[in-house]
């Protein structure tokens, strides 16, 4: 599977902005989608994910609530709806699909075997 990650850009503290992840290839019925984020001198670290048939979501302590990831089956795509953003959030964002990710290496990036393209997500203070 192909991953392509579009949407990243420069926002105030307090907006929005919406990233999609476009894929290509052959997807299994119990492929996961997500997305990370590396900020400047830090690790990457988990964001949130779908299921992409049950559609049931994960997401990192410091996004809900505030980031919503959902998927269009028909456009093959992932979006990951991110409001009320803040400067930490500053970051490129990555999404990452795999399949068969059990719950407990959901978070893990190494759980994830196709990665697309960082999209630098910038917000001002």
């Amino acid at each position: 599977v192909q991953l392509q990650a579009f949407g990243g850009g420069l926002v105030q503290t307090g907006g929005s902005l919406r990233l999609s992840c476009a894929a290509s290839g052959r997807m299994s019925s119990n492929y996961v989608m997500g997305w990370f984020r590396q900020a400047p001198g830090k690790e990457r670290e988990f964001v949130a994910s779908i299921r992409w048939s049950s559609r049931h979501t994960y997401y990192a302590d410091s996004v809900k609530g505030r980031f919503t990831i959902s998927r269009d089956n028909a456009k093959r795509t992932a979006f990951l709806q991110m409001n009320s953003l803040k400067p930490e959030d500053t970051a490129v964002y990555y999404c990452a699909g795999g399949p068969t990710i059990i719950v407990s290496s959901i978070m893990s990036a190494n759980s994830y075997a196709s990665w697309g393209q960082g999209t630098l997500v910038t917000v001002s203070s």
